[in-house]
């Protein structure tokens, strides 16, 4: 039996470096996923705080937040921001991070890609995104029903400016954003990286040496369950934001 992916399958694409500018997840990507599922142990899942959880159904933004609607389905729309707002939420209990600290990094976790133009590198996606969220505090926080307190918007939007800026890059003023929005700036990294098992080339998958977070290693099995749940429910028929909700439920980080 042949086992090389189609030609036109996401994994073959990247390998010729012909990837297009709008990506979705297809049948063969996904086996090739399962199939180089990295030497790790079998996913643990933690449970998540009522209130945590809540922002998590609330990272299923609406469409029209999203610089172009037809990445809402893609690598980087809505089953990418739904899980890194997860994983966001697993790394702020693993940190003990407060309440208080939590919803402004599930908050920019869910809209960090928001006004992405194209999957592939698009430089300076986190800047537009940080500014449309200080354009659109009130609008946001609404929608995550939390009080649009400008120190927390501000360091929002700094995680999300930074999150696309490798830490070697950071100017001086980036490194003065960093100390007043680090606990922020390191996890929503590291959320966004651990969520890099969808990308359908093992050298994109994620790697310890570009995150600043302790939990980070912990969380892979996970993250990598997440991936491959969500993307073949998806894939079965289910619209992006059920077919994350499906797989959390399923994994009991929803009840």
């Amino acid at each position: 039996m042949n086992t090389t992916p189609p030609a036109d399958s996401l994994v073959e694409l990247a390998a010729r470096k012909q990837l297009p500018r709008h990506q979705f997840t297809d049948h063969a990507t996904l086996r090739w996923i399962e199939a180089n599922r990295p030497a790790m142990p079998e996913a643990i899942t933690p449970s998540l705080p009522s209130t945590s959880q809540q922002l998590v159904h609330c990272s299923a933004i609406p469409v029209f937040w999203m610089a172009e609607s037809a990445l809402a389905d893609s690598l980087h729309g809505l089953r990418h921001a739904m899980r890194t707002a997860t994983l966001a939420a697993l790394l702020a209990k693993a940190h003990a991070l407060s309440e208080e600290e939590t919803a402004p990094l599930l908050l920019a976790a869910a809209v960090h890609d928001c006004r992405r133009l194209h999957d592939k590198d698009d430089r300076g996606h986190g800047a537009r995104a940080a500014t449309w969220l200080t354009s659109n505090a009130d609008l946001v926080c609404s929608h995550f029903h939390i009080p649009a307190i400008p120190q927390h918007i501000d360091r929002a939007a700094t995680a999300i400016r930074l999150h696309d800026v490798p830490y070697r890059d950071f100017a001086p003023d980036d490194l003065g954003d960093y100390d007043r929005a680090r606990h922020l700036v390191d996890l929503l990294k590291a959320a966004d990286a651990l969520d890099r098992y969808r990308l359908p080339n093992l050298s994109w998958w994620p790697n310890r040496e570009f995150v600043r977070a302790d939990a980070f290693d912990i969380l892979r099995p996970i993250a990598f369950e997440l991936v491959v749940a969500s993307e073949a429910a998806h894939l079965a028929g289910m619209d992006s934001v059920d077919a994350v909700l499906t797989a959390l439920e399923q994994r009991g980080l929803l009840t």
